[in-house]
């Protein structure tokens, strides 16, 4: 009994872990980020880290009175939640839904850079909040010229980026070193702590890179889904058709006493009949247009007939014009122009 409710109720560190081991797998995956392999792991990763992260609200496991060294080593990762929720939502592919995966990211980003900055993890600028623009002041924004930004402000925001990806490269190395001893079970207390200590530090310049990206997107998003919008709104209501009406083919006179034809002009008989009628009268194409016989055909008809009833007059003529045609070949009478 015991076990089945484990089972049915897996432990908030199971839960993160999983969440954790799936994000890593996608990222490592060589298959193509739509793949249903792929897209499954994300789906599985979010439900597990979704879940990890109701408990870890319903335990109410920090406080924003307390400060980082109080909360305990084993509880420290769990800060990491937000960050892995946004990488996991912007794995999720769907044009249709860009727009609300990077907002939803966006907001992951954000609370977890909010953590940080309450407990203070590390020195950074904490990103805006993304505010929507009403459609009026959208409007008034629009008539007015873009300020571009200053040279200062952009070498300001380059060298930002510079020392940011310094310090990740550093941390990372450091977490190289730190990972090995962590997997192997032969770290202690105070090896995990400065473990999840530095991968607090190490997402929170990747939340940076992933809140300035989401940013420049988030606009060309937006005008895309408002483009859509405009000419769904401008293409005119396509006219709604007359339902058809109903009709059945019937075989049969029964069937069309039954049923009803359908139709004014009914078939009433196969082609195989059709044939067999006109065939008897005659009047197929390769019968020609009529049957009659003309009078050559009646004469020799009439003479082959009283051949068989062996008619003397008839007989005795035939044999007479055959002899005479024994006599005089082909031709003969015809000396006109011969020597």
């Amino acid at each position: 009994m015991a076990e089945t409710l484990e089972h049915e109720f897996p432990k908030l560190s199971e839960l993160f872990g999983k969440g954790w081991r799936l994000l890593d797998e996608v990222e490592g995956s060589s298959e193509p980020s739509g793949s249903c392999e792929v897209q499954g792991k994300v789906k599985e990763g979010l439900g597990s880290l979704e879940q990890a992260t109701r408990m870890v609200a319903q335990l109410d496991l920090f406080s924003r009175n307390e400060d980082l060294e109080e909360i305990s080593s084993t509880d420290l990762k769990y800060l990491l939640l937000p960050a892995l929720l946004g990488a996991l939502t912007l794995k999720q592919v769907g044009l249709s839904k860009r727009l609300q995966h990077l907002e939803a990211a966006r907001s992951y980003f954000l609370d977890f850079l909010k953590r940080c900055n309450d407990y203070k993890v590390s020195k950074f600028v904490l990103p805006q909040e993304n505010t929507e623009i009403r459609p009026e002041k959208q409007e008034m924004s629009s008539m007015q010229a873009v300020p571009t930004p200053s040279l200062t402000a952009m070498a300001v925001q380059r060298q930002a980026k510079i020392e940011r990806y310094k310090q990740k490269k550093e941390l990372e190395s450091k977490l190289s070193i730190l990972q090995e001893a962590v997997r192997s079970g032969c770290a202690d207390e105070e090896q995990i702590r400065e473990f999840y200590f530095v991968q607090l530090q190490r997402w929170v310049c990747t939340a940076l890179e992933e809140i300035a990206s989401i940013d420049q997107e988030l606009p060309m998003v937006k005008a895309r889904e408002a483009i859509k919008k405009g000419a769904e709104l401008s293409q005119p209501p396509r006219p709604s058709r007359p339902p058809m009406k109903p009709f059945i083919l019937t075989r049969d006179a029964l069937q069309t006493k039954v049923f009803g034809a359908g139709y004014p002009s009914l078939p009433t008989m196969t082609v195989d009949d059709w044939y067999e009628q006109h065939q008897k009268k005659g009047i197929l194409p390769d019968q020609g247009v009529s049957s009659k016989p003309t009078d050559e055909e009646k004469e020799t008809a009439l003479r082959e007939r009283k051949e068989e009833q062996d008619d003397t007059e008839t007989v005795q003529r035939a044999r007479t014009w055959d002899d005479w045609k024994d006599d005089h070949p082909r031709g003969y009478g015809n000396r006109k122009n011969m020597g």
